[in-house]
Parts: structure tokens; C-alpha cells; sequence
């Protein structure tokens, strides 16, 4: 293996053990399919059984970034610093309790393969009308309302996301791959909203990626409307997952 895959590891991982907590399947099972693209992972399997034997019944998952740790449960500094380096990790609510992802590439050149360390963080639960309170249908609306604005502001300064004959299609490639490893069961409304946000997300990290083509103000201008829209992005798909893992666990109706 390569490269890693554009779907964050832990929002896999939400989803596949919140449905092994349900009984559909064994959670040695559901690590495998939630990370089937990692040669080796450490530290994960023991909190997750140890969690489910008590009777959690939902993995959740924040995608944090400096300055926005709105998705996370209330825990320690620690925590929070481990988890925004990382971009994301895992929470039970009921119990308390935390999985962060440490990644790291190993192997010769031309046969590397990737490893992944899980660290446990204690958290306070998080109170359940926090999580009732997710709604696909806004979380859904508000995502698309940003990017129709965005998408305006990047064609009045004629700087579109891609700038390069070859990005658009790089773009594609990518973000077709962000539905890849989702477990069946997810409810239809967030499964959109993660297919959408996890779409958008990929297109302004490949945005962000490009090496400027402008001039000084309007690349600054481009960027930070592509940072902002990232950042609402994966709210939106932590959002959407937590709420789904919810369906999946039976403590929601399903929304259509």
C-alpha cells in the first residue's frame, strides 16, 4: 500500500463497531472491514470490548481542527491536542472515554505499508439530548448553503478550486472513494450527508494542496474560503456519522 485513503479511519470505524455494539457482527469482524486498508493496528480491539461488555451502545466521531473542537466531548487538554494533530478519534458517550489514531508509513521504498497506534483518553459522557439534537436534515442544509456562497466568492475572484488541467480529474478520482468501507444499515439521510461532505472535504484539501497560480491577496482569499468550508465539511460528516452510528445502534428512528 501507498497511500491512504481519503475517508477519515475513524469515521469507518464509527459506524462498523457501533454496528458490532448491535450484535451484527463480531467486533474482531468490524475492525477489519473498518480498516482493511492498514497493515497493522495497535491499541484498539481491548477499550472497544472493554466499552461494549459494559453496554456502550455508539461509537462517535469528531474530525477536529486547532481552534475548532466543537464535535469533541468535554476531556483534557491532552486529549484535545492529540486528537487535533491527528484530525480526528473516536468517543463513547455514555461511559466516557477516548480512541486517538497515530499513523505512520513503514517499509523500503516501494513496498511501504501503513500502521496505525490507538491511544485511550478518559472524556466526561456527553449528555444525550447533545447527540439527539443532531439533525441530518440541517446539518445537510447548512453544508449546502456555505457551498453554494463559496462557490460564488471563488467565481467572482476567478479563482476556481482547481487551477490545472490535470486537477479536475485528480479531484474526481478522489473523492470517488469516499463512500468506500461504510457498513450496510446506515440510514439514507446520512448517508447523503456523508457522501456530500466527505466529497466537499476532498475537493478543498486538493485545493488547498495546489501551489499558488495567483495573485498574493486573491490566493489568501481563495484559501481561507477553501479552509472554512473545510472545516464545515468534516463538522458536517462527524456530525452525520455520529447520527447514523446512532440509527445503527436503534436509539434514533430513522430520518428520511
Amino acid at each position: 500500500m501507498t497511500s491512504m485513503p481519503s475517508l477519515p479511519a475513524s469515521v469507518r470505524l464509527s459506524l462498523w463497531t457501533t454496528a458490532a455494539f448491535a450484535g451484527h457482527l463480531d467486533l474482531d469482524d468490524a475492525v477489519r472491514r473498518a480498516l482493511p486498508d492498514l497493515d497493522a493496528v495497535d491499541g484498539l480491539l481491548e477499550p472497544l470490548r472493554l466499552w461494549g461488555d459494559l453496554g456502550e451502545q455508539v461509537l462517535c466521531v469528531a474530525l477536529p481542527r486547532p481552534g475548532q473542537i466543537a464535535t469533541m466531548p468535554r476531556s483534557s487538554a491532552e486529549l484535545v491536542a492529540a486528537a487535533t494533530e491527528a484530525g480526528e478519534c473516536v468517543f463513547v458517550p455514555a461511559l466516557g472515554g477516548a480512541l486517538v489514531p497515530t499513523f505512520e508509513q513503514f517499509g523500503p521504498a516501494g513496498d511501504t505499508g501503513w500502521r496505525v497506534d490507538w491511544t485511550t483518553y478518559d472524556t466526561e459522557p456527553v449528555p444525550v439530548h447533545q447527540l439527539a439534537a443532531l439533525d441530518e436534515r440541517e446539518i445537510e442544509r447548512g453544508l449546502r448553503e456555505q457551498l453554494i456562497d463559496v462557490a460564488g466568492e471563488l467565481d467572482a475572484l476567478d479563482a476556481p478550486p482547481w487551477a490545472g488541467s490535470g486537477l479536475r480529474g485528480e479531484a474526481d478520482e478522489r473523492t470517488a472513494l469516499r463512500l468506500w468501507g461504510l457498513p450496510p444499515g446506515v440510514p439514507p439521510r446520512a448517508l447523503r450527508v456523508i457522501q456530500l461532505a466527505g466529497t466537499v472535504a476532498a475537493a478543498c484539501e486538493l485545493g488547498l494542496e495546489q501551489a499558488p497560480t495567483l495573485d498574493g491577496t486573491t490566493h489568501a482569499r481563495r484559501e481561507r474560503l477553501l479552509r472554512d468550508l473545510l472545516v464545515n465539511a468534516e463538522t458536517a460528516l462527524a456530525g452525520a456519522t455520529t447520527a447514523g452510528a446512532q440509527t445503527l445502534a436503534g436509539l434514533r428512528h430513522t430520518r428520511s
